[in-house]
């Protein structure tokens, strides 16, 4: 008898559940997602973007920003027509209108031009200029490197291709300050390591930090040429030293390491440093200068 009563129960239990979920899957079936990629004008992608979607019905809108690859994701979206709005620092906002069903994914890229320099970014604080870049607080724009208003208008390209390079050459001036913590600390530890005396402890620590010098050094120089050129344009002064500088730090620093590790092995085996080993330490030496000349001709003003 009470298996019989407790049967009737159950199901009533399970309708009972069945219908408070109905409307929320439902009104899961009924959303939809929004997605894409935002690029500029000269296909690179553009990360911190502002995706705005509004819903011509409601009024409500819906925001999200791009990632470092320049896509984005607005999920759970109310089925309908949408207006949306991509905006983004020192690029033309684009807008456009879409129509999204109800469960279904829809794709919305966004290629965003480059403002003019006379709509471009408004006055802001005073940065460390990377090199190529104008000694200005404003934007840098071709303008700066001797391009006409009415060249600027029509290369906007070129301009892409600018805030680009000082994009990369930024990440390149920021990595080669870096690059001196570890390039002073090995310095440093270097005192004595030559030595009969010295312990191997003195010499493992040495070893890693000119390693990590040489990481971040080729890191650096990786943005350096990977940075594109604008044609037309030309080294001013100081970028010319820093340019020259390179030839210089730049082997020294493929020679440091390997001349190190010849040292390194000679004194592990209770051996004298001896032949071209005896070469690391001036080598080091007159990169770490050449290093620190090319650092400073971009870093201060004269």
């Amino acid at each position: 008898m009470r298996e019989k009563t407790a049967k009737p129960a159950v199901w009533a239990a399970v309708l009972m559940i069945i219908f408070l979920l109905a409307p929320c899957l439902q009104a899961q079936r009924a959303e939809a997602t929004l997605s894409g990629k935002v690029t500029d004008s000269s296909g690179a992608a553009v990360a911190n973007a502002r995706v705005s979607a509004r819903s011509l019905a409601t009024g409500q809108s819906t925001e999200a920003q791009t990632d470092l690859a320049g896509t984005y994701t607005l999920a759970r979206l109310p089925s309908g027509e949408y207006e949306v709005t991509v905006s983004a620092e020192g690029l033309a906002t684009e807008i456009g209108e879409v129509t999204l069903a109800a469960g279904a994914s829809l794709t919305f890229n966004a290629a965003l031009s480059v403002l003019s320099s006379a709509r471009q970014a408004q006055p802001q604080a005073p940065t460390n200029n990377a090199p190529n870049a104008p000694p200005s607080n404003k934007a840098p724009s071709l303008e700066d490197l001797g391009f006409s208003p009415s060249e600027t208008k029509s290369n906007p390209q070129e301009q892409a291709l600018l805030d680009k390079r000082t994009r990369m050459l930024k990440i390149h001036q920021r990595l080669g300050l870096i690059t001196t913590i570890p390039m002073i600390a090995a310095l440093v530890t270097s005192s004595g390591v030559g030595e009969t005396n010295s312990s191997n402890t003195n010499r493992t620590v040495h070893m890693i930090l000119g390693s990590a010098t040489a990481d971040f050094y080729f890191t650096s120089a990786y943005f350096a040429i990977r940075a594109p050129r604008v044609p037309g344009t030309k080294s001013r002064g100081p970028i010319r030293f820093h340019k020259a500088m390179a030839w210089i730090h730049g082997p020294g620093m493929i020679l440091t390491p390997m001349l190190g590790a010849l040292a390194y092995s000679q004194k592990n085996k209770g051996d004298d440093v001896r032949g071209i080993a005896k070469a690391h330490g001036p080598v080091a030496i007159v990169t770490a200068g050449a290093f620190a000349a090319a650092l400073l001709s971009v870093s201060l003003k004269f």
